[in-house]
């Protein structure tokens, strides 16, 4: 029988004692954990080795978790980044989420919170990594160029007879199969891409 896959948690922090408690916490539950203690550690091992999940602290020296942050989504636009840190660091943490973090944890760190968020983590990205790099089908190409176009999803489902929360699933898997979660970005990705214009006519599931 083949073994379950142990989805690895990437964990960066200068502090040994909360990368140990973390990789306590998580190894415990059955998840793989790999601990650096400063980012460029991290991006090293991140382009040899599968990281599921990245955790990381915000105040570091030299490189701080931000601008880890940055350049992991530059090469890794998928994969989720928590952001530990400090209630005063509460508000460039929240800019951190802007920026593209998963989201952020609280120190001290409550062992259920850090599992819940990583485990929703883990969901969001599965779901994330079955639908990227799939092709469009012909009707979520025509819905993209309708979207292209500027129709707002109740235009589309009236063009294409079908319901608006049907339309809003197929835009969903859209933007997740193109990596991007809003139109600016679908857009561009789109134009890059060279996504071929199909007719409303030519359409199936």
């Amino acid at each position: 029988m083949a073994k379950k896959y142990k989805a690895n948690i990437f964990v960066v922090d200068d502090d040994s004692c909360i990368s140990d408690l973390v990789s306590l916490t998580l190894e415990g539950m059955g998840y793989k954990c790999s601990c650096f203690e400063d980012a460029d550690s991290c991006l090293k091992q991140l382009a040899v080795d599968k990281c599921d999940v990245l955790l990381t602290d915000v105040r570091m020296p030299e490189k701080g978790g931000i601008e880890l942050l940055v350049e992991v989504k530059r090469s890794f636009p998928w994969l989720p980044v928590l952001m530990m840190t400090s209630y005063a660091d509460i508000p460039m943490s929240v800019e951190a989420v802007k920026a593209g973090a998963f989201n952020f944890i609280e120190k001290p760190l409550d062992g259920q919170m850090l599992l819940d968020v990583v485990e929703t983590a883990l969901r969001e990205s599965d779901l994330t990594n079955i639908l990227r790099g799939k092709l469009l089908t012909k009707t979520e190409a025509v819905i993209l160029n309708l979207i292209l176009q500027g129709r707002s999803n109740k235009g589309i489902a009236h063009i294409l007879h079908r319901s608006v929360r049907t339309i809003e699933d197929h835009r969903n898997h859209i933007m997740r199969k193109l990596d991007v979660d809003n139109v600016v970005d679908l857009v561009k990705r789109a134009t890059t891409l060279g996504m071929v214009k199909l007719s409303p006519g030519k359409q199936d599931e």
